[in-house]
C-alpha cells in the first residue's frame, strides 16, 4: 500500500469520526435527556455489540440515564431531589362533650309532671350546657318497680316526652332530641335496699328511681 494510499484513508477515517461528532451533537441536542451517549440516527442511544451504551467524551456519572447505567441514576437523583417541606398536621376535631343530668327529684310518684326541684333542675342543666354545641341530645325517662311492666314502660316514655317538651321552650332544636323509655329496668336503687309492700315510706325510698337522665354529645364552642 503506498503513501498517499494510506494518507487518503486516514483522512477519510478523520471525517467520518468528525461527521459522527458533529451529527451526535445535534442529536444530543434533539435529546437532551440522552446528552453524554452517542446518539444514532434514530435518535437513540447507539450501543456496542454486547448492547453496552456508547459514552461521549464528556459523559460525567451525573449524565447517567436508566436505560444505560441504572445503578447510577437513583444516586444521581437522591442528590437532585429537593427536600420536601413537612406537611402541616390538621388540629384535632375537639372531642364529644357529655354533660349528663341524672335528676332523681323530677317526678312524684306515678306522675309525669315536672316538680318544681325538676324544673329548677332542668334549667341549671340548660344553662351549663351553654357552651355546647348539641349534635345530640338523648332524653332516657325511668320508672320505680311499682306497677305492671307495660305501664312503668308507657310512664317512663311519658316522662321523658315531658322533658323534651321543656326543653323545646327553652328553644332546642326538636331535631336534635331523641327519646326513649326504659320503664323499670334499670333502677338506681339496689336490690333489698327499699324492701317491703307500697308505702310512704318505701315510695321515698324509690324516688331516685323515678327519673330522666339528658346526655348532651357535642362539642365546645
Amino acid at each position: 500500500m503506498t503513501n498517499s494510499l494510506i494518507r487518503k484513508q486516514l483522512a477519510l477515517a478523520v471525517m467520518c469520526t468528525l461527521g459522527l461528532g458533529l451529527a451526535n451533537a445535534a442529536m444530543a441536542q434533539n435529546n437532551p435527556t440522552k446528552k453524554g451517549y452517542l446518539i444514532d440516527q434514530r435518535g437513540e442511544v447507539a450501543r456496542s455489540g454486547y448492547g453496552l451504551c456508547w459514552h461521549t467524551g464528556y459523559w460525567t456519572p451525573a449524565l447517567a440515564i436508566a436505560e444505560c447505567d441504572p445503578d447510577l441514576v437513583p444516586k444521581q437523583l437522591a442528590q437532585a431531589a429537593p427536600q420536601q417541606m413537612p406537611v402541616a398536621t390538621p388540629a384535632p376535631k375537639p372531642a364529644a362533650q357529655r354533660v349528663t343530668l341524672d335528676a332523681d327529684m323530677l317526678f312524684d310518684f306515678d306522675k309525669a309532671v315536672l316538680r318544681p326541684a325538676g324544673v329548677a333542675a332542668l334549667d341549671d342543666f340548660i344553662a351549663k350546657s351553654k357552651d355546647i354545641s348539641p349534635e345530640v341530645i338523648l332524653v332516657v325517662g325511668h320508672a320505680d318497680r311499682f306497677g305492671s311492666n307495660a305501664y312503668n314502660q308507657s310512664l317512663s316514655e311519658r316522662r321523658a316526652a315531658t322533658v323534651k317538651s321543656y326543653l323545646l321552650k327553652k328553644g332546642i332544636d326538636a331535631n336534635r332530641i331523641k327519646t326513649e323509655g326504659r320503664g323499670e329496668t334499670q333502677p338506681v336503687t339496689k336490690a333489698g335496699e327499699c324492701p317491703g309492700a307500697k308505702s310512704a315510706k318505701v315510695i321515698a325510698c324509690l324516688q331516685p328511681d323515678r327519673r330522666v337522665v339528658v346526655e348532651v354529645v357535642g362539642t365546645r364552642k
